[in-house]
């Protein structure tokens, strides 16, 4: 089992910038994929961005440019920074990570307003 926790979310005017945090409670290193989704209010659930264990990244459209997913093994944590907001960013931001089973953090809101 893997517990994620998020934090980094709030508050920003549009063309700000935000950085999430993922911790989990085990290593990440053999972690195959780490990944942040984001839900919008009336919307389905969609991927922002992953990293591979292998080093790999793969990103959204939305996100190509403006947002950077990193992991830091020494902290067990997955870091999703995010510049150049705009209100279409506004949204809950999850963690997920497969680890021989599917795992999300609670959540953590991001709201992009002036």
């Amino acid at each position: 089992q893997v517990q994620l926790v998020e934090s980094g979310g709030g508050l920003v005017q549009p063309g700000g910038s935000l950085r999430l945090s993922c911790a989990a409670s085990r290593d990440i290193f053999s972690i195959t994929v780490m990944a942040w989704y984001r839900q919008a209010p009336g919307a389905e659930r969609e991927l922002v961005a992953s990293s591979s264990s292998f080093g790999g990244t793969n990103y959204a459209d939305f996100a190509k440019g403006r947002f950077t997913i990193s992991r830091e093994n020494a902290k067990n944590t997955v870091y999703l920074q995010m510049n150049r907001l705009q209100p279409g960013d506004t949204a809950v931001y999850y963690c997920y990570c497969f680890a021989n089973g599917h795992y999300w953090g609670q959540g953590t809101q991001v709201t992009v307003s002036s």
